[in-house]
């Protein structure tokens, strides 16, 4: 989760969006089906689970994590005030790791500023962690291999990245270019065998060499709605309408024209301005991708330690998600079918693309400053809403359907909360709604410099941990 300390662009074209389909309704929450259990700690609390970005907290000017004892002390505090659980950023943007691996490059340091000196990282957490008995969890950017402010990663490094698996963005005006020239992080294109193995293999290495309780993919999806728009993605599009519609004019598509006729900039986002005929099985087709990546890697991990939790991080607005290719909800619930939420970029087939029923933990970024339904008359009397804190963890609990630990998290940082004790209060309704939470993230509850009130929030979070 790089660059937490502004609000993510894909949000800010959200946000932008959200006015033209809220999904909302005033039908009660629909309870899931059993399944999963929830998330407990060995005392029987649920989850409290604090993000430690890599970027900030280890090379970030007012990071902490560069100096063991900073660390040692800093996890001393965490575990004062009801912390049971890390999640430990390990695959940067430039898809350099903080440990050896054989699959790319370790990285270094930073703005100055380096990993801490004579230990391995990843392990120094572990242990550490694990002497104040809680969990770590390993998060890798997915499908980010390039750094484009420092010009490092695989895609600037490695000429097949950069000239074959490099994603390729539709701008404005139509012209399909590489994702790097548009100053954007170096995301590849997921649909690549190959780019699926090359992270398979890190996780495996992680799981293999570390004694980590689980891994958690961020960033496992496209960079957004403009992409992909490769030739490699024209051709797999092609033999997916045939196999699975029996379209045998697929070959002849105007591409990509057929999908997106017309482009437009708003909010400093290239979005289509008119759609083409296989827009949503277009749509539908990027799902089934990263479906199939996500299966993928479930297995692999299995396979490999099946001890290991296996889960992922998404952002938490899942009916104005699908710009990115995913849908994370389980395949219990169907969109294009949908009797109480208006979901009009589903397609028949979009069901069979839910994932959540691969993880082990599912943590949904619920990162609004209105915390209740009620607190706004636009919304008060909904049941569901995706920019509020309370109809999105609704919204998350009816289309996963209770078949995978849901974990609801707080931006605590970047959210220009009403007042501080906003956070206590989220956090609560979080924890009575969803298996767990999610702070995110570690430094700006340490360092005031980077969150809205300018002072630390350790007391706020306790708080809102306490029963």
């Amino acid at each position: 989760m790089k660059k937490i300390h502004i609000i993510p662009a894909l949000l800010l074209l959200l946000l932008a969006i959200a006015g033209c389909k809220k999904n909302n309704n005033t039908t009660p929450v629909v309870e899931p089906d059993e399944g999963t259990d929830t998330l407990v700690t060995p005392g029987g609390k649920k989850e409290a689970i604090v993000w430690i970005d890599l970027n900030a907290n280890v090379f970030g000017t007012y990071g902490r994590f560069n100096d063991t004892p900073a660390i040692r002390k800093t996890l001393d505090t965490l575990q004062q005030i009801g912390i049971t659980a890390l999640v430990v950023d390990v695959k940067e943007s430039s898809g350099h790791t903080v440990f050896p691996s054989a699959y790319t490059s370790k990285v270094a340091s930073h703005n100055g500023k380096s990993l801490p000196a004579g230990v391995d990282y990843l392990d120094f957490m572990v242990k550490t962690a694990k002497e104040r008995k809680m969990k770590v969890y390993a998060s890798v950017m997915t499908f980010v291999e390039g750094d484009n402010d420092t010009k490092t990663g695989a895609v600037f490094e490695d000429d097949v990245f950069k000239n074959k698996y490099q994603a390729i963005v539709c701008d404005a005006s139509g012209k399909r270019v590489p994702i790097t020239e548009t100053g954007r992080p170096g995301f590849v294109n997921p649909a690549y065998p190959e780019v699926q193995d090359r992270i398979i293999n890190i996780l495996k290495e992680i799981v293999t060499k570390y004694p980590v309780d689980g891994v958690i993919l961020d960033y496992a999806r496209y960079a957004n709605i403009d992409a992909d728009f490769s030739d490699y993605s024209k051709t797999q599009f092609v033999q997916y309408l045939k196999d699975v519609f029996n379209d045998q004019n697929a070959n002849f598509m105007s591409f990509p024209t057929d999908i997106v006729s017309s482009w437009k900039q708003e909010n400093g986002q290239t979005i289509p301005a008119a759609t083409g005929k296989y827009y949503k099985r277009w749509l539908a087709y990027r799902m089934s991708v990263i479906y199939n990546f996500v299966k993928k890697a479930h297995a692999a991990i299995k396979a490999t330690r099946a001890d290991a939790l296996f889960g992922a991080y998404v952002g938490g607005w899942y009916g104005d998600y699908y710009p990115v290719g995913v849908n994370w909800a389980s395949q219990k619930y169907d969109p294009f079918n949908d009797p109480v939420l208006r979901m009009d970029w589903a397609y028949p087939q979009t069901k069979d693309y839910g994932y959540a029923d691969e993880l082990g933990l599912l943590m949904t970024g619920n990162y609004y400053a209105q915390i209740m339904l009620a607190d706004n008359p636009a919304t008060a009397g909904l049941t569901y809403n995706w920019w509020s804190l309370e109809g999105s963890l609704n919204g998350g609990r009816y289309v996963t359907k209770n078949k995978v630990p849901l974990v609801g998290s707080i931006d605590a940082g970047n959210t220009v909360w009403n007042n501080k004790s906003d956070i206590r209060k989220a956090i609560k309704l979080i924890l009575s709604k969803t298996s767990g939470v999610m702070i995110f993230d570690l430094v700006h509850l340490y360092a005031p410099q980077y969150n809205h009130m300018g002072v630390p929030l350790w007391d706020e979070v306790k708080a809102g941990l306490q029963p």
